[in-house]
């Protein structure tokens, strides 16, 4: 087992989809690392002093040292790492991806709190926006084996996790990816395929419950 002051060490919380991008990247690049699970009820002295700015998981301690959110701490593991690249080589296809994860964090994750927490109109709002992110999504991905064409790579790492919510999504919001997005979850199956997002991502029925314990906490049913 690896200690906070050598070796690399990855705080998370099991169901977060941002953790789970750094376990995708660590497992892709076959990196052995000691996975420690915080309450963020009660977030570990560790927690707070390698992350003092956001209090926030993910971290990732490499020789005592963090590096901080989940699209940053991903790019630092393809750098310092370098057998099976996650960004392309071309600095335009790179700008490219990272203009499409940035996309994924600025908006899936908001859209999809919307998507439980609201009732009524406001969530029909949110449910036409999230299909219309999604489609977004599908466009770019077109007839591609995975975001970046032939190679599993940063775009899909930073996605895929998000996938495990759908069920949550559809159920709560009533309606269907499949039937809206059908390349897009014909894309997250083959992504399920690779024992890295296998092993990392939520089980989508455990997502489900995990919000059924959310809504609870914020009074909404």
């Amino acid at each position: 087992m690896a200690t906070a002051e050598k070796g690399v060490v990855l705080l998370d919380f099991w169901v977060s989809m941002f953790g789970q991008r750094c376990r995708i990247a660590l497992a892709e690049k076959g990196v052995e690392y000691e996975y420690r699970e915080e309450n963020l009820g009660d977030k570990s002295p560790l927690l707070l002093k390698m992350n003092p700015i956001h209090k926030k998981i993910p971290v990732l301690i490499h020789d005592g040292k963090p590096v901080c959110e989940s699209l940053i701490i991903v790019q630092y593991i393809d750098e310092v790492w370098t057998n099976n690249p996650l960004l392309p080589s071309d600095p335009y296809e790179r700008a490219k991806a990272r203009f499409w994860a940035d996309f994924v964090d600025k908006k899936v994750y908001d859209c999809g709190v919307k998507l439980w927490k609201l009732k009524g109109e406001a969530q029909e709002e949110a449910k036409k926006e999230m299909i219309w992110i999604l489609k977004l999504l599908e466009g770019e991905l077109g007839d591609k084996k995975y975001f970046g064409g032939e190679t599993f790579g940063f775009v899909d790492i930073s996605f895929v996790p998000f996938t495990a919510w759908f069920y949550t999504y559809e159920t709560c919001a009533n309606f269907s990816v499949e039937e809206e997005c059908p390349k897009l979850v014909a894309w997250a199956k083959r992504c399920m395929e690779r024992e890295s997002v296998a092993k990392s991502v939520s089980d989508p029925h455990k997502v489900y419950e995990f919000v059924g314990v959310l809504k609870k906490k914020f009074g909404v049913e």
